[in-house]
């Protein structure tokens, strides 16, 4: 351990219940299983509050527990504008967050760290994560398939700089 502090990433949809919580989760069991979950914060947020402070749906954490993931200490929070400063990299599960995100940002900085978690799966068809909320069972199992294939693109192209950062620090 260097003494550096960990790199800090939030995954934002619309209420923090579906498809955010599911990238949290995802990533997060990406770093640990890399060896890398001390340097690596995997945080969550919504864009709206109407969901702060509750579990993630049921369906998403059957979902996660049918792909071996836990998702039990999800507690549901908001996106403020603390949070650019909170985190190193915003990560929009749809087009419409990242509008929104870009919009509230204060500094070309805040504004730099926004992405869509899916430009990092080149295989995606469309850039949008789709909201399951009103879906069935498949749906949400589909949207993880999406997440996890996306999360891992993304953690590709992050190791390199995080592992480089916790040896040379």
């Amino acid at each position: 351990m260097t003494g550096s502090a960990p790199f800090r990433v939030v995954f934002v949809c619309t209420g923090n219940i579906c498809r955010s919580p599911m990238a949290e989760v995802v990533f997060r069991d990406l770093a640990e299983h890399q060896g890398l979950g001390s340097e690596i914060v995997s945080r969550s947020a919504g864009t709206g509050d109407w969901h702060v402070g509750e579990r993630a749906d049921q369906r998403t954490l059957d979902a996660l527990l049918r792909r071996g993931y836990d998702g039990s200490h999800h507690r549901a929070k908001q996106f403020s504008a603390a949070s650019f400063a909170e985190n190193d990299l915003i990560v929009a599960l749809d087009r419409t967050h990242e509008r929104i995100l870009r919009e509230w940002a204060r500094t070309e900085e805040d504004e730099g760290k926004v992405i869509l978690l899916l430009s990092f799966d080149h295989d995606a068809e469309d850039l949008d994560v789709p909201d399951p909320y009103y879906a069935d069972t498949e749906t949400f199992d589909e949207v993880l398939g999406m997440i996890e294939r996306a999360s891992r693109g993304l953690f590709r192209q992050l190791e390199p700089a995080i592992r480089s950062r916790h040896i040379g620090a």
